[in-house]
């Protein structure tokens, strides 16, 4: 299997390309790196069969209608987002294939109501979107977000996989790339196990955060799967 991890400095966004006998998945593209990952699939001499959004992103616009424009590819996204323009919407359960690998897609919700969390077929891997982030997770105070759902989903859905599944999230902004399951488990200060979800609803309750630079315009934007309008100024 090909495994890439990029990175977006403007937004701290990680995407993921994963490949097996010549067919491609890539999850959470951004608009302005979509030539650099045409560019890679092509040298790599992949098909991309579908973009994969872990969420509807307010941070930056996805990149998936432009590749889907550029490449062919069709995008998934996750049922719960409302997001038009989708050829698949996802729920808690399904499966989607590449070659002989498949991701299991969890419903992982709390940050927005659309989060999903994509598990590699033999647990070795997940990639988190804003659900976990290392040593972190994503603000609960925008687009349907609950921290109590957060703390439920990241328990049942994201500490129930082995202790050895490797946890790639949607953003770093400290220069970590990768943690495991065992680490957030002992380490996150939010989520860890010694902390129940009354700390974890009273620390998310008093974050307060700015609201984020992009989301009037990256909010709309991923509703329509990254179709730009004339009006979009983008």
């Amino acid at each position: 299997m090909i495994f890439r991890q990029l990175f977006d400095p403007a937004s701290s966004t990680y995407t993921y390309l994963l490949s097996d006998g010549g067919e491609a998945v890539l999850i959470d593209p951004v608009l302005e790196q979509a030539e650099r990952d045409a560019t890679l699939i092509s040298d790599l001499g992949l098909q991309l069969l579908w973009t994969l959004e872990t969420h509807v992103h307010a941070d930056h616009v996805t990149g998936a209608w432009t590749l889907k424009e550029k490449l062919g590819s069709r995008i998934a996204s996750s049922a719960a987002g409302k997001a038009s323009g989708a050829d698949r919407l996802l729920y808690d359960g399904d499966r989607v294939q590449f070659g002989e690998r498949v991701l299991e897609v969890r419903a992982t919700p709390g940050h927005t109501a659309s989060c999903l969390t994509y598990v590699l077929d033999d647990y070795s891997m997940a990639f988190t979107g804003d659900c976990v982030l290392i040593r972190g997770c994503g603000r609960t105070d925008f687009q349907e977000g609950n921290s109590s759902q957060l703390y439920r989903s990241v328990h049942e859905k994201i500490f129930s996989l082995p202790n050895t599944c490797l946890l790639y999230p949607g953003h770093d902004y400290r220069g970590f790339t990768v943690t495991s399951v065992a680490e957030e488990k002992a380490h996150n200060p939010r989520l860890g196990l010694v902390r129940s979800e009354q700390d974890f609803a009273e620390c998310m309750a008093n974050l307060k955060l700015a609201y984020p630079k992009k989301i009037d315009v990256a909010v709309p934007a991923n509703l329509r799967c990254g179709r730009q309008n004339a009006s979009d100024g983008l």
